[in-house]
């Protein structure tokens, strides 16, 4: 299931381009943030192979303790370890009401200024853009106004949650389960099985919110990062 999760947000959340060096692959995220911009362990370890590369940040992922160990060694720091939470799109779904999410895409006007209030700019936009179909962005409307958007791409039956941010006059009310729910229901109509998602371990209350609708934690990545 790991691997599975780990294609899917790769797939839903891909970098703008990537090459193999040795057993690494060397993603450029072209200002998407780390989740597509770290290099990546793809084969055996081997330190000639890692002295080799200039990468600045890597992913580790399960049963890379030795890579780990090895960047700790060179002096790179664990930065934003992070969880992978899941669970079967029957047990989340929930059709919504009327208007109260509309599915959109491309993203309107609306929804990048909300995103980019949650530092989700023109960079992570484009990441939406080249992600894998069937993708679908959407903005919450409560009271006839945006209350918050979130952007979900599926892929071999497992739909991804990205870049969910609710507007903060309408946090504590709900919006964000409900908005999880009526993903989860799209995406089931799109032939997804499961919905993930992942949330770093600092962000509690997202944590919170997810395990309150039934996710669990079924996987864990963490960052090395070089100390400049």
């Amino acid at each position: 299931m790991s691997d599975d999760l780990f294609a899917a947000l790769e797939a839903s959340w891909p970098p703008a381009s990537s090459v193999t060096q040795g057993p690494f692959r060397l993603r450029e995220g072209a200002g998407g943030g780390k989740r597509v911009s770290a290099a990546l362990l793809e084969g055996a370890f081997d330190e000639t192979a890692l002295d080799a590369l200039d990468a600045p940040l890597f992913q580790l992922r399960p049963g890379q303790e030795a890579l780990d160990r090895a960047l700790e060694a060179r002096g790179f720091r664990l930065v934003d370890p992070t969880i992978l939470m899941a669970a079967p799109i029957d047990a989340l779904a929930e059709k919504p009401k009327p208007v109260s999410l509309p599915t959109i895409w491309p993203p309107l006007a609306i929804q990048r200024r909300i995103w980019e209030e949650g530092h989700v700019g023109p960079e992570r936009i484009a990441v939406m853009m080249r992600a894998c179909d069937p993708k679908m962005s959407f903005i919450a409307r409560i009271r006839d106004k945006p209350a918050g958007v979130g952007f979900v791409a599926v892929h071999k039956g497992i739909a991804m949650l990205h870049a969910l941010h609710v507007e903060p006059d309408f946090r504590r009310q709900g919006v964000a389960a409900a908005m999880v729910r009526g993903m989860a229901y799209w995406a089931g109509r799109e032939g997804a099985e499961t919905f993930a998602l992942a949330v770093t371990e600092g962000n509690k209350g997202a944590q919170a919110l997810y395990s309150g609708l039934g996710m669990t934690d079924v996987g864990a990545y963490h960052y090395r990062e070089r100390v400049r």
